[in-house]
């Protein structure tokens, strides 16, 4: 099992208090550095305010060497998708091949709404979404000389150059996730070198790997070509008293995160990491909240990770 460390900017952080984690995460051997990609903070005001994901991800990956970087999720409603191939391929190669893109339909309506993005209905986000899928993997996948053209219903490009080429080939790695029963699984089947599934039930995750696995096999695809995992809050102690200490910092419940997420002792969270993994995930990218907390890393790496 890969651990890999998925943080929330939008909730409050500098670029420093980012680079710090990612740097931490790169020293301890966690497989990754994710981010959000929101622009307004969640039952907080945020401050001092949003970064942008791929701003970010550009600074860290010339401030970090080996750790891979990535996004989960970015909003398909907040960039036209000729400008993110561009974007990421450029942060691929300054990160000299270390970034995985992450992307969905998005969903939080608020944070549209406060920094004027428009916000179609669900049908046309997830239609959008396709075509941005299409296109950004073919933007990648043109041969070095050739020309790219799409003609669809939102967006269409005609005699595209398909430049600049990402170091990594045939491209980034793309993330998709969720829980829709239907188009969801279609699109990872499709488009998608990981499936992911965010702060879900072992229940949940057996459910919702066996939709994407039949899509899977209704285009022919072998699902042992998806990399598969899941995302969930992680709080881990020694004793009960950092446990509660450390749920405390995040507004949280011990119980509750006990439930829904990673939370207790090492050997808790072995245990239940361990559970995922007969379900099938092969990654767990941990939801770091207290981003000042970096001794929560250590004993992550210490105590957890050598055991999964």
């Amino acid at each position: 099992m890969e651990l890999r460390i998925f943080t929330e900017p939008q909730q409050g952080a500098t670029y420093d208090d980012l680079l710090a984690v990612a740097r931490a995460a790169e020293r301890l051997g966690f497989g990754a550095f994710f981010r959000s990609d929101h622009y307004l903070g969640m039952g907080t005001p945020g401050h001092p305010g949003p970064s942008d994901a791929w701003t970010t991800l550009a600074g860290l990956a010339r401030d970090t060497e080996t750790i891979r970087l990535g996004t989960m999720m970015t909003s398909a409603t907040f960039r036209h998708p000729g400008v993110l191939a561009i974007q990421v391929a450029g942060v691929d190669q300054m990160s000299g091949g270390r970034v995985e893109l992450g992307i969905g339909a998005g969903w939080f309506e608020a944070e549209h709404t406060k920094y004027g993005i428009p916000f179609p209905d669900t049908t046309e986000r997830f239609d959008r979404f396709e075509e941005q899928l299409e296109i950004i993997t073919g933007l990648w996948r043109t041969p070095f000389g050739d020309s790219y053209d799409f003609a669809g219903r939102h967006y269409r490009l005609a005699d595209s150059p398909a430049l600049p080429k990402p170091v990594q080939t045939p491209h980034p790695p793309v993330l998709i996730g969720g829980l829709g029963k239907r188009r969801t699984p279609a699109l990872a089947a499709r488009f998608a070198d990981e499936f992911n599934l965010p702060f879900v039930s072992l229940e949940t995750t057996r459910t919702q790997f066996a939709r994407v696995r039949e899509a899977c096999g209704s285009i022919g695809r072998d699902p042992a070509s998806l990399t598969w995992s899941n995302a969930l809050v992680v709080c881990v102690g020694r004793d009960e008293a950092e446990i509660a200490r450390r749920a405390a910092r995040i507004g949280r419940e011990v119980e509750e995160l006990r439930e829904n997420g990673l939370a207790g002792t090492p050997d808790e969270v072995v245990a239940k990491i361990r559970a995922y993994g007969a379900e099938g995930a092969q990654r767990i990218y941990l939801q770091v909240l207290d981003l000042a907390d970096l001794d929560h890393l250590d004993l992550v790496a210490d105590q957890v990770m050598p055991h999964v």
